[in-house]
């Protein structure tokens, strides 16, 4: 029962209950820093580190907070995670620190973060906490991850490109060149691409969820009776 309880936590933050697909929460860094692989990724890791941390320490404080005082108090859990990561990342990755900027401090006012800190991780213990914050920051990666590789194939036609800003000098070699010579389609690199993309992303997900649920609905198919040969008379 537990595993099944694990699973249905991961796959609701993963797909069901994904924040930007379906709660539709954390659009703008989504949207504005979206614009390549690389930097959907190192924003996506960075806010699943914080959810998971802050999961934690608020699933173990619990008992211990007033009802009264409780959202200040994770305001403040959250922030201390998101400077903790913050000065992390200006420390071991200060290329891709200086390309995010501003959207790394303002993980603390995602409001999805706060969300799972009230809604889950302030009535459940910390391993199905930690569980619920890795899967809503794994899908919450995977939204920017996938829209950034949407935007930068179209609007680049490159993926990774950058990828020595979160790996190191060796990777500048990942670069995938999609085209050749590719002018570039700025729409795709600018906000109003971001949300083009999103309601792609979005469409295509909600098109998915239909096909699964007429797949489920469907009646069985009955099974002929078999027939039997008639003789003339």
């Amino acid at each position: 029962m537990a595993h099944s309880n694990w699973r249905d936590i991961a796959l609701d933050g993963l797909w069901y209950n994904n924040p930007s697909l379906v709660q539709i929460l954390g659009l703008c860094p989504l949207l504005a820093v979206s614009n390549s692989v690389i930097n959907g990724l190192g924003l996506g890791l960075a806010t699943l580190l914080v959810l998971v941390t802050s999961n934690v320490t608020v699933s173990v404080i619990r008992n211990w907070v007033r009802p009264e005082i409780r959202i200040p108090v994770f305001v403040l859990v959250i922030a201390a995670f998101v400077t903790a990561v913050e000065l992390a990342m200006n420390a071991y990755l200060h290329g891709l620190y200086k390309v995010l900027g501003i959207f790394i401090p303002l993980i603390v006012t995602n409001c999805f973060i706060l969300g799972r800190a009230e809604a889950f991780a302030s009535k459940n213990g910390p391993l199905r906490s930690a569980i619920d914050g890795f899967a809503m920051g794994l899908g919450f990666t995977l939204a920017l991850v996938v829209l950034g590789a949407m935007r930068e194939a179209i609007g680049g036609g490159t993926l990774l490109a950058q990828a020595h800003l979160m790996f190191g000098e060796a990777a500048r070699g990942l670069t995938v060149t999609l085209v050749e010579h590719y002018r570039g389609f700025l729409l795709a690199i600018l906000p109003p691409g971001a949300f083009i993309g999103l309601g792609f992303i979005i469409a295509a997900k909600n098109y998915i969820d239909q096909r699964l649920q007429r797949r489920q609905t469907a009646p069985a198919a009955p099974t002929s009776a078999p027939q039997t040969a008639e003789s003339g008379g």
